[in-house]
Order: C-alpha cells, then sequence, then structure tokens
C-alpha cells in the first residue's frame, strides 16, 4: 500500500459544486485513470480519499490538499500524468508526494489557512488598513452564526490569526486572511469581511495556503 499527498487547484470551473462531489470527481478520474484506491474494511467499504479541509461552495483555492491511499504502488510522476487527463477543466494537480504510511491524518495536521478576499468599498486604502489594525488590536469579538440547527455563539477574533490589504483598486479592495482551521474551529472569510464592515458578500474568495503543524 502507499499513501500519496496530492496537491491541486479548484477554479472558476467548479468553484459551486459540493464537497461531495469533489469527492465523487477524484473517485472517477481516479478509476479512469487506472488507479488502483485502498478501500477501508467493513460491511461498507469506501475509498481512502481524504481532503485537509473542504472548500465551501463558492470558493476557489490553489493549494488544496488530498491524500490518497493506494493498494498498488505507482511513482508521483506517472500518477500526476495519468490522473491529469481524466481531470475536468476547473481542476489542475501541482503536486505530488509519497508520505508515511503512519502519519497522522491529513485533517488533524491543518492548522490555519491563508486566504485572498475581494471585497466592494468606497473606502481608501489607508482606512482599509486602520479598520484591519482596529480588528486585529481587539481582544475578543462576540459573534454569531445561524445554522439549521441554530444559533451558534463563538468569539470571532479568536479565529482571526492575521489581516493584511494585498490591493486597492478604484471601488474593490484584496484584503489576505490567516484564519484558524483545525478541530477547534476555523474561520469564515465571509464573516470577517463582515466584522471589518463590508455589508456585501466578498466579489471573491480565494484559499491560497493550507498551514499544517511542524
Amino acid at each position: 500500500m502507499q499513501r500519496l499527498r496530492v496537491r491541486f487547484s479548484r477554479g472558476e470551473e467548479i468553484k459551486y459544486i459540493s464537497h461531495l462531489d469533489i469527492m465523487r470527481l477524484w473517485e472517477r478520474a481516479l478509476i479512469r485513470a487506472g488507479i488502483q484506491i485502498a478501500y477501508s474494511e467493513g460491511f461498507n467499504p469506501h475509498p481512502r480519499l481524504s481532503l485537509a479541509a473542504p472548500l465551501a461552495v463558492g470558493v476557489t483555492g490553489e493549494a488544496e490538499l488530498l491524500d490518497i491511499f493506494l493498494a498498488r504502488t505507482a511513482s508521483p510522476h506517472w500518477f500526476t500524468a495519468a490522473v491529469s487527463k481524466q481531470l475536468p477543466p476547473g481542476v489542475e494537480i501541482t503536486g505530488v508526494n509519497q508520505i508515511g504510511m503512519n502519519l497522522p491524518s491529513l485533517q488533524s495536521q491543518v492548522s490555519y489557512a491563508e486566504y485572498r478576499v475581494g471585497v466592494e468599498t468606497a473606502e481608501g486604502p489607508e482606512n482599509v488598513d486602520s479598520a484591519l489594525t482596529a480588528l486585529l488590536s481587539r481582544e475578543n469579538l462576540p459573534w454569531y452564526h445561524e445554522r439549521d440547527t441554530g444559533r451558534r455563539n463563538y468569539d470571532l477574533r479568536a479565529l482571526i490569526d492575521d489581516l493584511w490589504l494585498v490591493s486597492a483598486n478604484h471601488d474593490i479592495c484584496t484584503i489576505g486572511m490567516r484564519l484558524r482551521c483545525d478541530s477547534g474551529g476555523s474561520g469564515r472569510p465571509e464573516q470577517v469581511a463582515l466584522a471589518l464592515g463590508f455589508t456585501r458578500y466578498p466579489r471573491s474568495i480565494h484559499r491560497t495556503r493550507l498551514i499544517l503543524k511542524n
């Protein structure tokens, strides 16, 4: 058996498909490429594929991570060539590495996610920068999120590691965000944008990096 870690991008073409559909997409591509996926044991075996941190619908990404367990070994180079031919527009493999079978699960290794968020604003760069500094200076920020199961209250500030202004152009500015992404909680870029005073939903949310624990 072999464990490969795949880095891939998710573009505009598929940003509106769900996490479940993404997993089905990968499973179909692997089968068509002739990759022998390892399956779990038990009464209902399922392919051993795991994403580091699923992207929300409508969000693009350039550094997504997927662990795949293979029943038969394959070189990363051959794997990339074979599977890339079977992937639809909007998904591109950007790296494949073999990793240790006994390493912790990929999900448990993620600590932060970085985003590039485009928001509409009539404010100048100085005012936007001041808003970022003001939010970062806060010790806490009580927040809530409505779910199907009811209202969830939490401290949004605890989920924000860093914020910075990437660019400002006419009525659009781009903000960099490094947000917590682990079993204790995950920051949502659209909520951070709202906390900064941007009342409209972001024009774009793009995940640029997943940071794993050392």
